[in-house]
């Protein structure tokens, strides 16, 4: 996506509420417009309240018959309300004294929130109300819910989003060709429908993500994300590594198991011996189930660099599963003449200044632990 500013600048640019703009991470126009719906809400419509499904959000309106602050069993504003069809008590547990006065009786009052069933009737539990006159006009389009932040409330910013879409035009980035063949709306109207839906959208299909507009943001955002991991592959492919490329040590370490490997295990480790003789950087995740061999490929992995004359480090997220690497390793790669070590916060600071002198100085060729290892007093002599 990529917007184009014309003169005018979006609402939230400037002005009192700028501070809490940018702490939603909204500064120019474009933020605004990226700035996307958490949910929708019909109001473009009035529900009878003899209608209204118990636990669903729904609008309705009616003429105030009662208005009175009761103390129990707690304190709160209690305004009943009736339409042609039924009435419903609107509940406020925190009120201002001019809230009661706006629910003066025989005012026409439009309430939104969720309708449930009470002790006495149908009941709504801190509905967002105003006064209207009658016949006053509904909303043409569903309303966004946008993320927002204390101080700064949904009318306030969906003015400015609504300013920042008027204020920009966006151009095509992907060919016209690929938006047609997968059947998406061009992107500025894909962004104008998810803010700015049409009177017939279906809510359930823009709050499960599933509209045109939102799958057109969606593989914008798949899109980038892509391309943005392509030019990380490629710059990374022009880095510089040392070839481990030795693996007699790793043969030694697979002969002298007292299992076979399995067909996918032998797989990923010759996929990363591989990756280890190359001159770039290897980066890989190794996914598996719990005893699929994991722990077997990384101390692999480990022998082939040190075999090929460097250290390895070999760090696990908690100091159990640490020692338990340290237990499960030291016996195999020692008896093939590895030199193993273990570092954790747990360790008195005479152990650890041992261990990191030993490390620092070459006298150590694999060193388990936990974060640890990471520290900024672990220096390694030459870590592969």
């Amino acid at each position: 996506m990529s917007p184009a500013p014309r003169r005018r600048r979006a609402a939230g640019e400037g002005g009192g509420d700028a501070a809490r703009f940018a702490r939603l991470g909204l500064r120019v126009a474009s933020d605004f417009v990226l700035h996307l719906p958490i949910r929708y809400e019909d109001r473009t419509r009035i529900v009878p309240v003899a209608a209204a499904r118990d636990g669903r959000p729904a609008q309705v309106e009616g003429v105030v018959v009662r208005s009175e602050i009761v103390l129990r069993p707690r304190r709160m504003l209690r305004v009943e309300l009736r339409d042609d069809s039924a009435s419903v008590s609107l509940r406020f547990f925190h009120f201002y004294g001019s809230q009661a006065k706006l629910f003066a009786e025989g005012a026409r009052v439009r309430a939104f929130g969720e309708v449930r069933a009470g002790l006495f009737g149908a009941e709504m539990v801190h509905p967002q109300c105003r006064v209207v006159r009658p016949g006053e006009p509904l909303p043409q389009t569903m309303t966004p819910v946008y993320p927002t932040v204390s101080g700064l409330g949904q009318a306030r910013l969906r003015k400015a989003i609504d300013e920042a879409l008027d204020d920009l035009d966006w151009d095509e980035t992907v060919p016209v060709n690929v938006v047609a063949r997968l059947g998406l709306p061009p992107v500025a109207e894909a962004l104008r429908a998810i803010h700015r839906p049409d009177p017939g959208a279906s809510i359930e299909a823009l709050a499960d993500r599933s509209a045109p507009a939102w799958r057109r943001v969606i593989f914008d955002e798949l899109l980038a994300q892509q391309l943005s991991l392509a030019r990380s592959r490629r710059a990374r492919a022009r880095q510089r590594a040392p070839r481990l490329a030795d693996g007699a040590l790793a043969a030694r370490l697979l002969a002298s198991l007292p299992f076979v490997p399995t067909a996918a295990q032998r797989r990923v480790w010759g996929e990363i011996a591989a990756d280890l003789a190359c001159a770039q950087p290897m980066n890989r995740l190794l996914q598996g189930d719990v005893g699929s061999g994991k722990t077997l490929i990384a101390a692999l992995a480990a022998a082939q660099a040190i075999g090929s004359g460097w250290q390895a480090a070999f760090m696990a997220p908690t100091e159990i599963l640490a020692e338990q690497h340290h237990a499960k390793l030291r016996a195999p790669l020692e008896a093939l003449g590895v030199r193993v070590a273990w570092l954790s916060g747990s360790l008195k600071e005479s152990g650890k200044r041992e261990v990191r002198g030993r490390v620092a100085a070459g006298g150590i060729d694999l060193l388990i632990g936990t974060h640890a290892l990471i520290e900024d007093s672990v220096e390694f002599a030459r870590l592969g």
